[in-house]
C-alpha cells in the first residue's frame, strides 16, 4: 500500500522559480523549504518516527464536486496532507507548502521506487470560496503529468470542522471593523505525514518543512514496513513503552494498553468471566460481580441508584458501569485504584459488599472448587489460585468489554455524514461549544473516552438533601421499557447511605471534599441511574443539573456555570448522548450471557 501526504494550498501563483531567484536578501526572510538545506538530512532508516494518533476524518468534495469520506484517500499510499486556502498571500504560508510539494513531486518522478507510493493531498480549509471548480484551477498550476496530487475542498465550514479538529489545526478569519470578513484566513501552517495505516507520523511546520526531510521520513516508513528495495529501519521492532498495545479494530478508541506481566490470552479471559459470574467468591455464596455489573443493564444496576452488598447491606454509591474500563486511568468513584489487577480485592473484601473475611479465605475456597481444577495453572503457566492469578484473571475480561463504532464514531471519525442525526450533530456542537461538556469530557483528534480522567466538584456530593434534585427516578424493568418511580422506592432498601466526602477520604485534603472522577460517557445512554451517588435517573435530569450550574458550594469547580440552555438545546445534548452507544452491545451481552450456568451462575 502506498503512503498518502495533505497539503493545504494557497491561491497565491507563487512559482519555484520566482521563489528561487528573489533577492538575496529577501531570501533571508523565507522558510528553509524555499532553499537549499543548510544542514545534512537524517539518513533513512537511522530514526524512528512515532506514531502521534490516527489520521482526522470528515467529508470531502473531490475534484468532480462528489462527496467523499476523507478516509478513501488514506491506506493504499503514504499521504502528505496539507490544510490550504487559495488566497493565502503569506510567502510561508501556503505557498510554502505547495512549493515543497511541488519540490516534492519532482524528487518522486525520479525515484522508481517511490513513485506510486505517495499521494500528496492540498485540502482548502475556505470552502466559500474554495470550490471544486477553483481547487481544479489551482492545482493546474502545480500538477504536472496528472501525478497522485489531490486538490479538495469541503461542502461547508460545518463539514470541514471534524478534519480541523482531528489534525488540531485552527484557523480563524479575520474581520475589519465594519465586521466584513477580509479574505484573510489567520492559521499556523502544518503539514501532516500519514503512513499505510492512517497514522500521523511527523508535522512538519515553517521551520522543519523542506523536501529532502520530507522524502527521507517516507523512505523510513517504507524501510519500516519491510519493503524490500529498501531494507528495514534498524529500530523498528523497538517496544511501544510502559506496556503492551492491544490493537483495537473499534472505532473512536485508541490501542488498549496491557500491562507487561498480564497479557490477554483466551485462556485468562474465560477464566476472568467465570469469576466475574461466581456467587461464591462472596462470603455467604450469595453475591457475584455480575449481580451488580449487570450485563443486560450496561454493566450496572439500573434499578438501584446506590448498590446492595451481602445481606442487603447498603453501599455508598452507584455501581460505575464497566464498559471501557480498560481505558480508565484511575478507578472507583473516588479514584482510589489505578490498576485493575488490584482492583478486584476491594469489592471481595469489604464488608458491605462481598464481605470476605481474608485473601487466604477466598483463595483456599477457589482450590476447593473442581470447577477451577487446572484452569489457573493451564491460564498462568502453572500458578494455580493466588492474590495476584485471581486479580489477573478478572481483569483480563474486563479489558474485553470495550464498545464503541457507535454513530458518532462513523460520522466524526469514519466520515460517514448520515451516520448521525441532525438533531445530534447540533448537540456535539453543544457539547462542544456553548455547554462546554468538552471541558471534562474530552474528545482526542484520533479517539474519544469522554473523560479527562481527573476529579471534580459537582456539587452533587454536597447537600443532595437541598431538594435541588428531582423526587422520581427512571427505571428499566425490561429491554426498552422504563418507569417513573419515587426515588424512595429505590434509594433506601437498606439503612441510610452514611455520610461520602469523595476524594477527600483518599488523600485527606480539605480542598477534596466531594470530588469524584469524570466518567467516560460510551455507552451513557445504557448506564442509568447517574452520578456517582445514581441521584439523576435520566440524560435530560443530567443536562438540566449541569444547565442550572450544578448545586453551589465553596469547593465546586470553576468550571461548573450555568449554561442557559433553551428546552431544544438540551434535546439536541441528550440526542447526542444517545449516539454514543457502540455498535458491539449486544455481542459483548451475549458472551456474558455464553458463560456456563450450574454452580457458577446459581
Amino acid at each position: 500500500m502506498a503512503a498518502a501526504v495533505f497539503c493545504l494550498i494557497p491561491a497565491a501563483t507563487l512559482h519555484a522559480q520566482q521563489a528561487q531567484h528573489r533577492h538575496e536578501a529577501q531570501a533571508q526572510i523565507l522558510a528553509p523549504g524555499f532553499r537549499v538545506l543548510e544542514y545534512d538530512a537524517p539518513e533513512p532508516g537511522t530514526y524512528q518516527l512515532p506514531s502521534l494518533g490516527r489520521a482526522g476524518a470528515g467529508l470531502v468534495l473531490d475534484e468532480t464536486g462528489r462527496e467523499r469520506p476523507l478516509r478513501e484517500f488514506f491506506g493504499d499510499k503514504f499521504v502528505v496532507l496539507s490544510f490550504i486556502f487559495t488566497n493565502c498571500n503569506d510567502v510561508n504560508g501556503c505557498p510554502l507548502a505547495t512549493f515543497v510539494l511541488g519540490q516534492l513531486q519532482q524528487r518522486l518522478e525520479t525515484d522508481s521506487r517511490l513513485k506510486d507510493q505517495v499521494r500528496m493531498i492540498s485540502l482548502s480549509f475556505d470552502p466559500e470560496f474554495d470550490t471544486p471548480q477553483v481547487m481544479v484551477r489551482y492545482g493546474r498550476q502545480f500538477n504536472r503529468n496528472d501525478y497522485d496530487w489531490r486538490f479538495l475542498t469541503t461542502a461547508s465550514t460545518k463539514r470541514l470542522q471534524p478534519m480541523l479538529q482531528g489534525f488540531n489545526q485552527s484557523v480563524q478569519k479575520e474581520y475589519d471593523e465594519a465586521g466584513e470578513y477580509t479574505g484573510v484566513i489567520s492559521h499556523i501552517l502544518r503539514v501532516f505525514l500519514l503512513d499505510k495505516a492512517s497514522r500521523v507520523r511527523n508535522i512538519y511546520s515553517v521551520s522543519f518543512l523542506h523536501a529532502d526531510t520530507v522524502i527521507n521520513d517516507i523512505i523510513t516508513l517504507a524501510m519500516e514496513s519491510g519493503d524490500n528495495d529498501f531494507g528495514r529501519a534498524p529500530h523498528a521492532e523497538a517496544g511501544a513503552g510502559k506496556g503492551a498495545r492491544a490493537e483495537n479494530p473499534l472505532s473512536g478508541l485508541p490501542p488498549l494498553e496491557v500491562p507487561e506481566n498480564n497479557p490477554l490470552t483466551q485462556e485468562k479471559i474465560l477464566l476472568g468471566r467465570q469469576l466475574f459470574f461466581d456467587r461464591r467468591l462472596s462470603h455467604n455464596n450469595t453475591l457475584s460481580c455480575a449481580m451488580c455489573h449487570i450485563p443486560e443493564q450496561g454493566f450496572t444496576s439500573q434499578e438501584l441508584s446506590v448498590a446492595i452488598g451481602i445481606e442487603g447491606r447498603t453501599l455508598r454509591r452507584n455501581a460505575p458501569t464497566l464498559y471501557n474500563v480498560g481505558f480508565a486511568r484511575r478507578l472507583f468513584h473516588d479514584a482510589r485504584e489505578n490498576l485493575l489487577e488490584q482492583q478486584v480485592w476491594t469489592p471481595l473484601l469489604a464488608r458491605n459488599e462481598m464481605a470476605n473475611p481474608s485473601v487466604g479465605f477466598v483463595i483456599e475456597r477457589l482450590k476447593s472448587m473442581p470447577e477451577y481444577r487446572g484452569k489457573f495453572e493451564q491460564a498462568f503457566h502453572g500458578k494455580g489460585p493466588g492474590m495476584e492469578t485471581v486479580g489477573m484473571a478478572l481483569a483480563s475480561y474486563q479489558r474485553t468489554l470495550n464498545s464503541a463504532d457507535s454513530p458518532f464514531d462513523r460520522w466524526y471519525y469514519g466520515g460517514d455524514g448520515n451516520a448521525m442525526a441532525e438533531q445530534a450533530i447540533t448537540g456535539f456542537e453543544l457539547f462542544t461549544g456553548k455547554a462546554r461538556c468538552v471541558s471534562c469530557h474530552t474528545v482526542n483528534r484520533d479517539y474519544a473516552l469522554f473523560t479527562d480522567h481527573k476529579l471534580h466538584n459537582t456539587g452533587i456530593g454536597y447537600l443532595v438533601s437541598m431538594g435541588t434534585l428531582s423526587n422520581k427516578i427512571q427505571v428499566t424493568v425490561a429491554p426498552g421499557t422504563t418507569l417513573t418511580v419515587d426515588r424512595a422506592v429505590i434509594t433506601e432498601p437498606g439503612k441510610p447511605a452514611p455520610n461520602d466526602l469523595g476524594y477527600y477520604e483518599i488523600t485527606g485534603n480539605p480542598d477534596d471534599r466531594w470530588k469524584y472522577r469524570t466518567p467516560g460517557l460510551r455507552n451513557v445512554g445504557l448506564t442509568s441511574p447517574y452520578m456517582h451517588n445514581g441521584s439523576l435517573g435520566s440524560l435530560r435530569q443530567v443536562v438540566e443539573f449541569y444547565n442550572r450550574g450544578g448545586i453551589r458550594n465553596e469547593l465546586l469547580d470553576p468550571l461548573i456555570q450555568p449554561l442557559k440552555l433553551n428546552h431544544g438545546e438540551m434535546e439536541a445534548i441528550v440526542a447526542f448522548l444517545n449516539s454514543l452507544t457502540g455498535s458491539n452491545v449486544d455481542e459483548l451481552i451475549a458472551d456474558a450471557l455464553a458463560q456456563p450456568v450450574g454452580n457458577v451462575r446459581q
